[in-house]
């Protein structure tokens, strides 16, 4: 395989030119922030009409939020799993002791030790697992209840107002 220099270089895909810009912007020496109007500089500069940068920005923030509320979702399926892994280590912890004061060996509390150990593994498999439909249903059915609270939340403080006036 031959060198690169830009004398032989090749025809470039759209593809192709995303990532090598990608590339370059991120090995820049100054890894300092944009302003919008370096962003609209440099849409222009690669012949990037305003529309279609207005666009782009606007479907880019809808990312950025869409990927915020799955970041929640896995931090709150995270909790719930250092909820019940903590239950689940001050019961079975109390059941060995129990079991030992009662006999200084460790016999039937092995039984419960393993079965919630199970139930806690397969919780964890599914909090670590982030894809698939099974995780993309238990995110609606997050997202759900969270729009339901808050719903319920402003119905209240609107009633709330309109008692108090």
């Amino acid at each position: 395989m031959s060198a690169f220099t830009p004398e032989n270089s090749p025809i470039y895909q759209h593809e192709d030119i995303q990532e090598i810009l990608h590339i370059a912007i991120a090995r820049q020496t100054d890894p300092g922030e944009f302003s919008r109007k370096e962003l609209v500089d440099i849409a222009a500069e690669l012949g990037i009409s305003e529309d279609c940068l207005q666009s782009a920005e606007r479907e880019w923030h809808e990312q950025q939020f869409i990927q915020q509320k799955y970041r929640t979702f896995n931090l709150y399926r995270q909790q719930l799993l250092q909820n019940k892994a903590g239950k689940y280590a001050i019961i079975n912890g109390f059941l060995i002791v129990i079991d030992f004061l009662g006999g200084h060996t460790v016999s039937w509390s092995l039984y419960p030790l393993l079965f919630s150990g199970l139930w806690v593994s397969l919780d964890a498999w599914k909090v670590f697992l982030l894809k698939g439909e099974a995780y993309e249903q238990a995110f609606l059915r997050w997202e759900r209840k969270r729009q339901f609270k808050r719903s319920i939340g402003v119905f209240w403080q609107n009633l709330r107002q309109v008692v108090q006036e």
